[in-house]
């Protein structure tokens, strides 16, 4: 993939690669179930791509969405395991697990009070929230989630708009024990101007405890070419990330 295409290229320098983040937690590789990869060649390109920026051991986080992508962990598990047939097949050599990223809504409280949930790691559950508004009892859904035995991560934090004039929402939620996972993208500015100031802010602060991909195809794979120019990649990569022992 080309990264830059004018004299820019030139100029860019390389400050940080992916080998020393250890493992990406976030991710939908498993191909036809949710928005992510369409197809198993699909999958293999993006993992290629992502082993190429010196990833070698992946959590894929299937949606799990009441209305949109009703996925369960036989469903996550099959489709894992036909992923890593084929890349034994290929002989690509990576770690490939599964988890989910439950999307918090009636039926995700449901399944809490009632299943087993996919988590990666010592109990990490990796969890989103609305993006058009916060649930008024978030804290009290968090502390449900622990009170259930598992450690909850919340994905993508600098992508809540609504929380953009209320900073200080960040420190209270870490306060409570609550991890926050930042898509390494953010810092390149792919998900808008708002999100990348976010990260910034929240890099700056160490706040952050997990970074990942959030790779659904090819333009996120693009993308993190250009995080390796990025100062703030070289600055997220200072902090004491939990990918590191995952």
């Amino acid at each position: 993939m080309q990264i830059f295409k004018n004299i820019f290229k030139k100029e860019a320098i390389k400050l940080a690669d992916f080998t020393d983040v250890g493992t990406d937690i976030h991710s939908h590789l498993i191909p036809g179930i949710d928005d992510g990869a369409k197809t198993m060649d699909e999958t293999l390109d993006l993992i290629k791509a992502q082993y190429a920026l010196g990833i070698r051991k992946f959590v894929t986080t299937p949606h799990i969405m009441s209305d949109f992508f009703k996925n369960t962990p036989e469903i996550i598990n099959g489709g894992l395991a036909e992923v890593k047939n084929t890349l034994k097949s290929e002989a690509i050599n990576v770690q490939i697990n599964a988890a989910a990223e439950y999307y918090i809504d009636d039926g995700f409280i449901q399944k809490l009070e009632n299943q087993p949930l996919l988590t990666f790691g010592d109990k990490y559950l990796l969890v989103e929230i609305s993006y058009i508004n916060c649930p008024d009892n978030i804290f009290d859904i968090f502390f449900k989630i622990q009170l259930h035995g598992y450690k909850v991560v919340l994905a993508h934090p600098e992508r809540y708009p609504y929380w953009y004039k209320n900073f200080e929402m960040y420190q209270n939620i870490r306060d409570r024990g609550i991890l926050l996972q930042l898509n390494i993208n953010s810092i390149t500015g792919y998900y808008g101007g708002g999100a990348k100031i976010t990260a910034e802010k929240l890099i700056d602060q160490g706040l952050i405890d997990l970074i990942g991909s959030d790779m659904h195809h090819t333009k996120h794979a693009e993308a993190m070419e250009r995080v390796c120019y990025e100062k703030y990649f070289a600055k997220v990569l200072q902090l004491n990330l939990l990918n590191r022992h995952i």
